[in-house]
This record gives structure tokens, C-alpha cells and sequence, in this order.
């Protein structure tokens, strides 16, 4: 979340930032400043009281040397008194109480302030074109769309898919099923042994602090699949279904503490992805390009403050090599205001030419977070100079399949019907077609 000092030091500030993004948010400013200050004053009167107290028991001890028994005991009841007030009010500031709540609630909603350097804008039409990479298949025959490429094939059966889940639910299938499982091995190694990031495998299910710590919760909270043991309603919403790796891995250190030197922290995952909003968006169609359930090498750094846009910029040329070395024309979008994530401050996505659609598809979103999950998970770094602070946390998809996937088998597609298989993953299928 947002920090409340900044808040309160600088409100029409961050009121301009929150306005740059077209949604409204800067109105809630007004509300936790009010929220604020009621328990800002609540815990200032405790203090006063303290303050008091702790005067009055000074001189409880003169009036006892002066042997001043009676006025020392009056003194000493109004001292008790305080105490009971001092120990009413600290449980109330430690527990959770209306205004707290309420400050919790707003500053939970507010998303993040926009960097200086992110254009102003509405929506995609507003996003800037920062490079292209490669050039367009060029095709002497008609090239086919994916969903063609993966019925003739036999990559994908989404009838059966459909049957067994509904739509928006994936069947790969021999061949299918051994490129989706070759790019995933493909992209853990690249990042693994090239880039420098640790793997890690976590769990697929995660308690809701962690959707909360990443800013998916409360806002995006009906876009998630809940998971209940058997029909057990009591148990449904301790558990989620992870929407994305970005949201164990980001949370691993969630309430730690870590050294500077540790700094910056590299992470690497390949995790199955849930989402329930693809529906929303036509998912009932038939095809890969939005699905309920999907594959993903997520890519997370934990890094210094000074040192998070130089690290977001590698971040993203870690994503474009994933392209390059598989021949595929893309270009690199700086998002504008309008257009981010709620929890980004920056975010860059790359988009990966499909000539079967006739379009770009979003294959990697590359995220500069700030201190904006740091602070809802209350992950700390430890400087060397033995403060506390908060560190920047960047998340990128390194890359998405199924689109990744899409844009393959269309961009490498032979006149004969066949698929030619890019030379890096040549090594993990031990072929270089796809055929029937």
C-alpha cells in the first residue's frame, strides 16, 4: 500500500498521481486522512495520559519522603486509574477497532501512484511503442490460425478439454503436450542458468494475506477460483488458486526481514495459472488466446530502492531474449497511467506477432511494484547502516504460454502443414517438425 506519511505530508500530490490513472481513486484521500486523524488524536491522548502519569508518580515518591501519606495515596488511585485507561486504549489500537479497520479498508483500495516517467493516458490506445524486434512471417501459401495448426496436428483437442472443465480449459496432446512441457524447460534453464534467477516450485494454493500482500485482493477478489475440502462452505476462501506465480513467490519473504547484502533477490517459477475473468472476454470461443487455466515462467526480484528501474529494465530484456531466440517478431509497450496494473508503478509488456490472428499478443508484463507490496506484506531490508526500509519488488512474465505457444506454431508453420521447430527447443523434443 501506499505509504500513510506521504499521504498525509503530501495529499495533493498523491491526489494528481491517483488521477493520472482516470479511476476515481484520489477521491478516497479525503476519507483516510479523516480516518487518520481520529486515530492519530486517539493515540495522542494515550500519550498525554502516559505523560501525566508518569509526572504524578514522580512526585508520588516526594510526598512519601515528606511523609505526606494522604495526598500521596490520592495520588496513587489517580494513578491507577490512568493505568486502567492506558492498558483500555492500547488493546484498543492494537486490535482491531472501527477506525483502524476503516483506514485499513481505504488505504487497501488505493492503488499505485504511477511513476514520473509512465505517460498520461486513457487506455491501450494510449500506450507508447518503445521498439520492434524482427520482422513479420512472411508466408507464400495461406497461413493457418493456431486453432487450425492444433486440430490437423493434433496439439490440442478443445473438444475435449471443453468436456471435461467447460470452456476456456485446455487438452494438449502428444505433440502438443511435449512443446507446451519443452518451452516451459526451455524458459526455467534460460533464466535459471543465463539470467541468474534461483527456481522455485510453490505451492498452487495460497491464503488470502498473500493475494492481499500483491494488491489481487480486495480489488480483483471476484476474478479468483476459491477452494473449499469437499463441500465443506466453512473452508471455502481460506485457499485460493493461484492467478499467477508473482503471487507465492512475491510473498516467500512476506514478514521478514533480510540483510542488505542479500539484495537483490532473484526468483524463477513455473507455475499453472487460474483465472476466472477470461469468461468475460469471450473465452467461450474456440482457440488458446484466453483461457481459464495457463502456463507461466513467472520472474521475481526483491531488490534496493535505488536500483529497482535499472533492475526493471534487465528484467524485461530477460523476457525479449525468450523471443529472440525463438524467431518471433515482437514489440516492447510502455503502458500508460490509464492502462497499468493496480499494484505497478511502471510496467512494460511485450507483445509477440501471431500471423494466424492477424495481431499482437501479450506474452510478458513487466512490473516495477515499488514499495507498494513490500509495505502490504511488511517485508523489510535491513541496511547497513542498520535501518529498516522497505524494498522495491518487480514481477515479469518470462514468458506466458499459451499465447507464446500461439504465436509459435503460426509464426513457424510450413506450407506442407507441418510446424518447423525452432532450434533451441530442438534439444528437448529431439525433433525439428511437427508433424501429423
Amino acid at each position: 500500500m501506499l505509504d500513510i506519511k506521504l499521504i498525509r505530508d503530501q495529499p495533493d500530490f498523491v491526489r494528481q498521481r491517483l488521477a493520472t490513472r482516470g479511476a476515481g481513486d484520489e477521491k478516497l484521500i479525503d476519507g483516510i486522512l479523516q480516518a487518520d486523524e481520529q486515530r492519530r488524536k486517539f493515540l495522542a491522548a494515550t500519550e498525554k495520559i502516559k505523560s501525566e502519569r508518569n509526572r504524578v508518580s514522580k512526585e508520588i515518591g516526594t510526598l512519601m519522603s515528606q511523609k505526606k501519606f494522604e495526598e500521596a495515596e490520592a495520588k496513587k488511585k489517580q494513578v491507577r486509574e490512568w493505568d486502567e485507561i492506558i492498558k483500555t486504549n492500547e488493546g484498543l489500537a492494537s486490535a482491531p477497532n472501527e477506525e483502524l479497520e476503516k483506514l485499513k479498508i481505504l488505504m487497501l483500495q488505493l492503488p499505485n501512484l504511477p511513476h514520473e516517467s509512465v505517460p498520461p493516458g486513457k487506455s491501450a490506445q494510449d500506450n507508447l511503442e518503445i521498439r520492434v524486434h524482427g520482422e513479420k512471417a512472411n508466408f507464400s501459401f495461406k497461413p493457418k490460425s493456431h486453432v487450425e495448426l492444433c486440430e490437423s496436428l493434433m496439439l490440442v483437442d478443445f473438444a475435449r478439454g471443453a468436456k471435461l472443465s467447460g470452456s476456456g480449459f485446455l487438452l494438449y496432446t502428444n505433440w502438443g503436450a511435449r512443446l507446451e512441457r519443452a518451452l516451459i524447460q526451455f524458459l526455467l534453464d534460460l533464466h535459471i542458468h543465463e539470467h541468474g534467477y534461483t527456481e522455485v516450485s510453490p505451492p498452487l494454493m495460497v491464503g488470502p494475506q498473500c493475494l492481499e500482500g500483491v494488491g489481487q485482493f480486495p480489488k480483483f477478489k471476484d476474478q479468483y477460483y476459491g477452494v473449499a475440502e469437499g463441500d465443506n462452505k466453512e473452508k471455502l476462501g481460506k485457499l485460493y488458486l493461484i492467478p499467477t506465480a508473482e503471487t507465492p513467490v512475491a510473498n516467500i519473504h512476506r514478514e521478514e526481514i533480510l540483510a542488505e547484502k542479500s539484495l537483490p533477490v532473484k526468483y524463477c517459477a513455473y507455475t499453472p495459472c487460474f483465472r476466472g475473468e477470461a469468461g468475460a472476454a469471450g473465452v467461450g470461443t474456440r482457440g488458446m488466446i484466453r483461457v481459464h487455466q495457463f502456463d507461466k515462467v513467472e520472474l521475481i526480484k526483491i531488490v534496493k530502492p535505488e536500483n529497482s528501474y535499472d533492475e526493471l529494465e534487465k528484467m524485461v530484456s530477460n523476457a525479449e531474449k525468450v523471443l529472440q531466440l525463438l524467431g518471433l517478431h515482437y514489440r516492447v509497450i510502455l503502458l500508460c497511467t490509464g492502462d497499468m496494473g493496480f499494484g505497478s508503478a511502471k510496467t512494460y509488456d511485450i507483445e509477440v506477432w501471431a500471423p494466424g490472428q492477424g495481431s499482437h499478443l501479450e506474452v510478458s508484463s513487466c512490473s516495477n511494484c515499488e514499495d507498494f507490496q513490500s509495505r502490504r506484506m511488511n517485508l523489510r531490508f535491513k541496511s547497513d547502516a542498520g535501518d529498516n526500509k522497505f524494498p522495491h519488488i518487480l514481477n515479469g512474465s518470462g514468458t506466458a504460454l499459451a499465447r507464446l505457444f500461439v504465436a509459435l506454431i503460426e509464426t513457424h508453420q510450413q506450407a506442407d502443414g507441418s510446424v518447423k521447430i525452432p532450434v533451441p527447443l530442438q534439444p528437448y523434443l529431439k525433433a525439428d517438425f511437427l508433424r501429423a
